[in-house]
């Protein structure tokens, strides 16, 4: 089910992601450049069921590799380390982040034809928007 998200996606909107990163204690700095990129979001699997997540921007590139369901250590672009979960629900593939004692989630589908990130921490919720690259 995961196949769906395989490929290249070029971030076209970025709705509320000022108050998100806020929400998760990114200094003013970070968020400052964190507004301003459009990063692309490449996601393949190879054979053995390992999904690779790449986010790409002039800025800074961070990727993880997971298997659904497997808890891994996460440096996320603004430097946190989580332990994070991967898991495919109702065709969401749903990441959640976890430190100190915070918990943050991201949820992806795809929605005609786009793939829809919600960011969410508390009842802040940022919604970004990503079409597939040709």
């Amino acid at each position: 089910m995961v196949e769906q998200f395989v490929g290249t996606w070029k971030m076209v909107t970025s709705e509320n992601f000022d108050d998100y990163m806020k929400a998760i204690g990114v200094g003013f700095a970070t968020r400052q450049v964190g507004n301003r990129t459009k990063p692309n979001l490449i996601v393949s699997v190879d054979d053995q069921g390992v999904v690779c997540l790449k986010s790409q921007s002039t800025f800074k590139t961070t990727e993880i590799k997971f298997k659904l369901n497997e808890q891994f250590d996460e440096t996320t672009a603004d430097d946190r380390k989580t332990k994070t979960v991967m898991t495919l629900e109702n065709g969401k593939l749903i990441q959640k982040q976890t430190w100190d004692g915070k918990e943050t989630s991201i949820e992806r589908e795809i929605t005609d034809g786009k793939l829809i990130a919600k960011c969410i921490m508390g009842d802040v919720v940022a919604v970004r928007t990503y079409v597939k690259d040709a």
